[in-house]
């Protein structure tokens, strides 16, 4: 009898634990995003295309996958080359290395921004000199994708790192005593180790990149139909009144959201045996 009461209690604390888990997701979660789909929708269909088919919209929409376009390659570089950097050698400086990283995850995006005006901006430290050679960075594409680079920088890296450094050097020692140069070395034994951790992290970079707002809304200027992108273009409908405008590009931003989630998914069911053979741990 006293044997049946723990496990009683222990099976009642673990369903209060799954339902307020549960809750907490609806409330917090799927609750809000209904909303943005349903509000989007009040007034039919063709009224939310109608929306997302006028001419800021699209331009905004351009706009938000061309940032992204440039940036997320940018960093998938930067973030291989971090990795292998952080995970192969051990130099001086190495931990400071790793908290530069880090630091997007830190400093707020508004700083962020505001960090790009004052150094390219009109009264910038480098801003005079830009204007008189006629290159324009801030409330300009440029700025948008140096603000976006600067957020998004540590996702490639921070999924790379761990994996890189668990998984060691011994395959790429080997194929280097076997005769491979370094290329060969990288594109036949590392970069197949590291696939679908540098995929994972080109995903969350690339979401990130598209619902960038903060720094982004500081270095655009909100120039409409030219540097405003799709979460600005969200900000100034709803500011504007225009209510079923901007949950009608929430909406599409949404849908992206749930896109990249769909393809993390799949890619996880139907590679998961491999993911797990390369993941730290696995065989």
């Amino acid at each position: 009898m006293s044997a049946r009461r723990p496990d009683g209690w222990r099976r009642l604390l673990r369903g209060a634990l799954v339902l307020a888990a549960v809750g907490f997701m609806v409330l917090f979660l799927l609750l809000p995003l209904a909303t943005v789909f349903s509000e989007a929708l009040r007034a039919g269909v063709r009224a939310c295309l109608a929306s997302i088919r006028q001419p800021e919209t699209l331009a905004a929409i351009r706009l938000t996958l061309l940032v992204a376009a440039v940036a997320v390659p940018l960093n998938l570089v930067f973030g291989v080359a971090a990795a292998w950097l952080m995970a192969r050698f051990e130099f001086r400086g190495k931990a400071l290395l790793g908290a530069l990283i880090d630091l997007p995850f830190s400093v707020s995006p508004v700083i962020a921004g505001l960090v790009y005006v004052l150094l390219f901006g009109a009264q910038g430290w480098f801003g005079p000199w830009l204007d008189a050679h006629g290159v324009r960075i801030i409330f300009a594409v440029p700025g948008l994708v140096l603000a976006t680079m600067f957020i998004t920088l540590p996702f490639v890296a921070r999924e790379l790192i761990p994996l890189m450094q668990a998984q060691g050097s011994e395959e790429e020692q080997a194929a280097r005593v076997l005769g491979a140069n370094g290329w060969q070395m990288f594109f036949r034994v590392t970069l197949p180790n590291i696939r679908w951790a540098l995929l994972y992290g080109v995903l969350l970079c690339n979401a990130r990149a598209m619902g960038e707002f903060g720094a982004v809304s500081v270095v655009s200027g909100h120039i409409r139909g030219l540097t405003t992108t799709m979460p600005l273009e969200v900000e100034m409908r709803y500011n504007e009144y225009d209510f079923a405008g901007a949950f009608a590009v929430a909406s599409l931003l949404a849908l992206l959201a749930l896109v990249t989630l769909a393809v993390k998914t799949l890619l996880e069911w139907r590679y998961g045996n491999e993911i797990a053979a390369h993941a730290p741990g696995g065989h």
